[in-house]
């Protein structure tokens, strides 16, 4: 009985409705029992089909959605804004901004620039704006005469990767103990590998005391060929002579100049921030002690960057067996391994 009611009272809804409205939920569902009905296991929506709804969309747009079964109105929505994309990529086919050169003038610009050597682009600009051609400086620069292609040569980072490999920094700096002592370390450092060759500490640094250490470095036939310092006095007047004698050339650095010894300067940075700013030095035995401790964790654990990741003094890696970490320097820095 209620759905006698609910019938009859469609009906007269119906009744009072314009026959624009009545037409339209007509073609509406006609459309979607034919969509259902088609012989497919899963109806699937034709191109047709959907241009038959973006224009429903905008000519009924008051009953539209509330009569659409097959689809989400949402969908409709996108088949619309997909539609207007598609609409305004086919009116912007054509190709924007400049017109091509023509190729008259394109050889003349190669030909002014092969038969003009030291003329830049400007001064061919100039000679074509008194032939009455207008072309941009980017048009000349695409289109002149370049030179016969040059042969591949060494790069740059080939040539310094070659020259570094005889190449040593030795820098000088100060730390304050807990009795407001001043003590100086000491040490040389590759180039090549980033590995600290050798360190020493000491409260009165004299000319004798560093070239003693020199010395120590340059043991069992381990030299660099060019040692590159700073200016400080305490290498003495004769450094560069006793250096000579024994086969290394002495490299000083400009005045005022620190990036010029980049790589030591870069390293007392790490011994600061890695481990002297974490500590309060006793003395000079404490120092020294702690220096070996981090320069053996830089030398062998510490991944650098300049070299990929790998440590100064390469090590096979290990794919088999558990990890295990050890601490070193009173917890401050941890080392992994795999057991054997």
């Amino acid at each position: 009985m209620l759905g006698l009611l609910n019938l009859l009272f469609r009906v007269l809804i119906n009744a009072c409705r314009s026959r624009h409205d009545l037409v339209l939920e007509n073609l509406v569902l006609r459309h979607q029992l034919d969509v259902l009905s088609r012989a497919k296991p899963k109806p699937r929506l034709r191109n047709a089909d959907r241009l038959l709804w973006v224009w429903l969309r905008r000519v009924w747009p008051a009953g539209w959605a509330r009569h659409l079964r097959i689809v989400r109105p949402e969908t409709v929505v996108g088949w619309h804004r997909k539609g207007w994309r598609l609409y305004w990529t086919w009116r912007s086919r054509t190709r924007l901004g400049r017109p091509r050169l023509n190729p008259e003038v394109r050889e003349l610009i190669a030909r002014m620039s092969r038969e003009n050597r030291l003329w830049g682009t400007e001064r061919i600009r100039g000679e074509l704006l008194k032939l009455g051609i207008v072309v941009s400086n980017r048009s000349i620069r695409r289109y002149r005469w370049h030179g016969p292609r040059r042969e591949r040569t060494q790069s740059w980072p080939t040539f310094l990767r070659n020259q570094i490999k005889g190449i040593w920094a030795a820098d000088l700096f100060v730390v304050q103990t807990i009795g407001i002592q001043t003590l100086y370390v000491f040490f040389f450092i590759s180039h090549r590998r980033r590995e600290l060759v050798h360190f020493n500490v000491t409260a009165n640094p004299t000319a004798a005391w560093v070239w003693r250490q020199a010395i120590e470095a340059t043991g069992f036939g381990r030299q660099p060929q060019h040692l590159i310092h700073d200016r400080d006095n305490v290498y003495g007047g004769d450094f560069g002579t006793k250096l000579a004698a024994i086969g290394i050339a002495d490299i000083r650095t400009p005045y005022r100049a620190p990036l010029a010894n980049s790589v030591a300067e870069r390293v007392v940075r790490t011994f600061r921030q890695e481990c002297l700013d974490h500590f309060i030095v006793l003395n000079e035995r404490h120092l020294r002690a702690m220096l070996t401790d981090f320069v053996h964790y830089y030398n062998h654990d510490r991944p650098h960057r300049t070299l990929e990741l790998e440590t100064p003094v390469p090590s096979p890696p290990m794919s088999h067996g558990v990890v295990v970490g050890r601490s070193i320097m009173s917890g401050l820095h941890h080392v992994y391994a795999r057991a054997a």
